[in-house]
């Protein structure tokens, strides 16, 4: 008896190794082009597209005319010998002598190599994602989180999970999702540090992953109204130990990218230099040079004869005030990496953070500028660890002190020095990936006109 030649199933990222070998793969059709008696066939498998090459001699008439029907996206199994590609080094192909349609499209698949608009996009963003470059995109994702875990899994942190629903709102409520829990009211959470705090206190190095929302009626292409945080917090660490410690992340998480998703960026067409000059020591200023930079280049444009757009002077930036998005593009349009700009004015930061002994006018916080325009992507600080400093500052908020004891207790039973911040996912992504906006950042954006698919 004639013996069978066993042909295994590979998945594309491994096709590489399997040169010269008949190998069975398994995918859907991503593109398909046909010149005489040769189907091109591009399949994706999940893994990246491999294109297999079709002749009418290698599988005969039926199978070759099945192949010319095959739609795009349905799921199909290639057969054949894998080769090295006769232009394109590193690149290999599959010389095809078996094909079988498993699943036929029911219908034209909706996004075609034609021009479509971004809603029409984000309507069919279940498929959408299925592009090269929204997999790139989710790649590189992938890898930015999973660089963030190793950072802290291998720095001695535990991970600790803060909860979703939350009987506090930290800041006001007017940026936070209202929920009824079981007749009592009930918030979404827009960070996980409160909890982290007393995880600070239990691991001495702890930190949390996971979705965070906030409901302003924002339209931005930073914003998001579900996003994901990393939130370390580091029992008796100073605002200097935790500007060194988001410094360490940043840099090690660009390192990651680079090293792992070269490919990826390229399909992005990400100029690789700008993250390749992420290295340490990144630039650390004061909010008060921060504000002579913006009022630099306020005189500028006064110089210029340009006007706010309402046709008023162009004032100085008012000490006191939070940065807006352009602020920190125009701050952080004088640096070639992330910029950490440190102790703002304690009245336009929250009430847990802790003030400058030195001055009280000054809060020990810290945010980090993404250059290029893409804003912050860091906050974070000292937190405020004596208990009647805390008290008068839920008060001065106006804050209801009863769910807060819990937090209070932090304070009552082994106060300690701590601090941390919060890094967002998605703005992350944005900034690495050189997108335009956040909501290809995620899988399924959630803004606020879009809570579908």
């Amino acid at each position: 008896m004639e013996e069978v030649e066993e042909v295994s199933v590979v998945a594309s990222d491994h096709i590489g190794a399997q040169v010269g070998k008949r190998v069975t793969l398994r995918g859907w059709l991503y593109n398909k082009r046909s010149s005489g008696k040769l189907h091109f066939l591009e399949v994706r498998d999940g893994f990246g597209i491999v294109q297999c090459v079709m002749a009418r001699a290698d599988v005969g008439d039926e199978l070759f005319a099945a192949a010319d029907k095959v739609t795009q996206e349905s799921a199909i199994e290639v057969t054949g010998e894998v080769r090295a590609h006769p232009k394109r080094p590193g690149v290999f192909e599959l010389s095809a002598t078996g094909f079988k349609l498993l699943a036929a499209t029911t219908g034209e698949y909706p996004i075609s190599p034609k021009e479509h608009g971004t809603d029409f996009l984000m309507d069919h963003r279940h498929l959408w994602l299925r592009s090269k470059r929204q997999h790139a995109i989710l790649r590189v994702r992938h890898t930015i989180i999973q660089a963030v875990r190793d950072f802290f899994d291998d720095g001695g942190f535990t991970l600790v999970d803060a909860p979703i629903f939350t009987p506090n709102a930290c800041e006001g409520t007017s940026t936070l999702f209202e929920t009824e829990y079981h007749g009592d009211k009930a918030y979404l959470t827009q960070s996980g540090q409160l909890y982290m705090e007393s995880a600070a206190a239990a691991f001495g190095k702890a930190y949390c992953f996971g979705p965070t929302f906030r409901a302003e009626k924002s339209k931005t292409r930073r914003h998001l109204a579900e996003f994901w945080m990393v939130e370390p917090e580091v029992a008796f660490m100073d605002l200097a130990g935790d500007m060194d410690l988001a410094e360490g992340l940043l840099t090690f998480v660009v390192a990651r990218v680079l090293e792992k998703r070269r490919a990826e960026l390229a399909i992005l067409e990400r100029d690789v230099t700008k993250l390749e000059a992420v290295k340490g020591p990144l630039p650390r200023i004061r909010y008060d040079e921060a504000v002579k930079i913006l009022n630099e280049h306020r005189a500028d444009k006064r110089a210029k004869g340009e006007k706010q757009e309402d046709g008023t002077e162009l004032a100085d930036f008012r000490w006191g005030d939070d940065f807006g998005a352009e602020d920190e593009t125009v701050i952080s349009g004088r640096f070639d990496r992330p910029v950490m700009v440190h102790r703002y004015p304690a009245e336009c930061k929250a009430f847990y953070m802790k003030k400058d002994p030195e001055n009280p006018k000054i809060a020990l916080c810290v945010d980090v500028l993404a250059p290029e325009g893409y804003g912050e992507i860091i906050g974070g600080g000292q937190r405020e660890d004596d208990l009647a400093t805390l008290e008068r500052g839920i008060e001065e908020h106006k804050l209801p002190k009863e769910p807060f004891e819990w937090y209070l207790d932090l304070r009552r039973y082994g106060t300690f020095p701590h601090a941390g911040f919060g890094l967002g996912i998605e703005r992350a992504v944005a900034w690495i990936c050189g997108l335009p906006h956040v909501r290809e950042t995620i899988p399924f954006a959630r803004m606020l006109n879009r809570l579908s698919p």
